[in-house]
This record gives C-alpha cells, sequence and structure tokens, in this order.
C-alpha cells in the first residue's frame, strides 16, 4: 500500500495531457478510426463483499487496506463512440467503473438512457470532472465554483446523481483553494489515481496494453479517458490481465465510505 501511494503521487500529474500541451477536441482523433467492439469478453466477476472502507475528507492515490480490488476510473467523454462503448463493455461483462464527467462534452447526453439504468444499479458511479476541462488552479475562487457546480447541476439533471463526494481535478491540478471551494460544494475527495493508461490522448493499442500490465494491480485505482478508439478494441486483453491477476473492478462507491 505505501508503494501505491508514492507511486499515485509520482504519476499524479501524468494521467491527462498538461494544460500547456494538447488538448482532446475529437473523439476520433483522424488518425484511427472507430471500429465496432471486439465480441464480449469473459464475464467478470462481482465485487466483493464485506464493508466498505471508511476514509475522511482528503486526497485518494490509491485504495485503502488489503484486498483484490482496482478501480478502473475513467475520464472526460470526449468521444461520444467511446463513452458508447464502455457502456457496452459494462453491459457484456458486468465491469464496473467510475467516470469522472466533463459535463460539456455531448457524450454523457447522447448516451443518457443507456448509462442511467447502469447508474441507478451502482455498476456505473458518476463523479465530478469539471465543466470543460479547466485547469483549476489558473481559476479564481469563483472560477473553480462554476465549474464544478455546472457539472454538478449537470448530473443532477441528467442523471439523478450530483457526483459527490468524488472529484478529479484536470490535470492532476489541485491546491488548498481548489480543494476548499470543491469541499464547500460537497467534493470533499479529490480523487488521483495510481497508474494510467496513458490515453487522454491518441496512442496505439500496444503502448495502451503495456501500461494496464504495468499498472493493474490490487488496490488500484488506475486512470482511463474516454477520448480515442484504441482502447475500445483492447477490452478482452483488458479483461485477460484483470482475470489473471484475480482482481475485481470496483466503483470507489462500491469500496469506500465517506464520513465528515
Amino acid at each position: 500500500m505505501l508503494a501505491l501511494l508514492a507511486a499515485g503521487t509520482a504519476v499524479a500529474l501524468t494521467g491527462c495531457a498538461t494544460a500547456e500541451g494538447e488538448t482532446v477536441e475529437s473523439g476520433s482523433g483522424g488518425e484511427i478510426p472507430f471500429a465496432p467492439p471486439a465480441p464480449a469478453p469473459a464475464v467478470l466477476p462481482p465485487p466483493p463483499g464485506g464493508p466498505r472502507s471508511i476514509i475522511g475528507p482528503g486526497t485518494i492515490t490509491a485504495l485503502p487496506g488489503q484486498g483484490t480490488s482496482m478501480a478502473l476510473t475513467v475520464d472526460d467523454g470526449a468521444s461520444p463512440e467511446v463513452v458508447g462503448a464502455y457502456v457496452r463493455w459494462a453491459k457484456d461483462t458486468g465491469a464496473r467503473f467510475t467516470f469522472f464527467v466533463t459535463g460539456y462534452y455531448e457524450s454523457w447526453t447522447v448516451h443518457r438512457d443507456a448509462l442511467r439504468p447502469l447508474v441507478d444499479s451502482g455498476q456505473i458511479q458518476l463523479a465530478n470532472h469539471t465543466w470543460d476541462h479547466a485547469a483549476l488552479t489558473k481559476l479564481s475562487a469563483s472560477g473553480v465554483a462554476d465549474q464544478l457546480s455546472r457539472t454538478k447541476t449537470f448530473l443532477h439533471n441528467t442523471f439523478g446523481v450530483d457526483g459527490t463526494p468524488f472529484y478529479r481535478p484536470p490535470f492532476g491540478y489541485h491546491n488548498a483553494t481548489v480543494d476548499r471551494v470543491a469541499a464547500d460544494l460537497g467534493y470533499t475527495v479529490p480523487a488521483m489515481w495510481y497508474g494510467s493508461l496513458s490515453d487522454s490522448g491518441l496512442i496505439t493499442e500496444e503502448y495502451l496494453i503495456e501500461c494496464a500490465r504495468k499498472y493493474f494491480a490490487a488496490q488500484a485505482i488506475v486512470i482511463g479517458h474516454a477520448n480515442f478508439a484504441p482502447v475500445t478494441r483492447c477490452y478482452g486483453q483488458l479483461v485477460d490481465i484483470i482475470r489473471e491477476r484475480n482482481l475485481s473492478l470496483v466503483t470507489l462507491n462500491d469500496v469506500l465510505e465517506v464520513r465528515p
């Protein structure tokens, strides 16, 4: 666990493109066309039973305690095709995800009807990733509040949840002021990560699988992105890694109870 926490800090700013670097504007990226998802991989096991771990407000980079759970968290949603493929993967295999929603992207309204039953059942959890992926540390307190409150309202109106208490600051950028404003809106837990699929931008399928093999581990929080097509052709291999390592995919709500 100490190794996970230390590694989480080291990779905290590598999961998304930097604010000064590339930005994600298109789901397809142009270079690699979308393809229909591969046949459904083997069904994944349900989350482990037992009581949830009780945590207080504050940043997390891994799941506490001992166990075989892994939280695969999915950010952004620039591509409706990729969001739709993740939904299909969840339906076909029982995979459980926490989506950190960037409310600006149309993917979330395009797939509202398919997502809503999965959200209602708890198989997919929704959390806040700001309105349009702004670097929060470069905004005023009111600007931070606007970014988070717009997506909070969007989530409530569209899915009947508001994403509290978890939020993920774009690019991993947050500080005491950002966290205070977020907490005032109910987002008391900045959710960082231990490892990344490195797919905020366009990468090869081979590199994505290399990242999965590096970071899929017990009690890890891993970050992926619903932005570009290669991940849609990797689901079978990702499931194989999860099964080989006897991991259970969980949402954050499956295993964490946040108390003041």
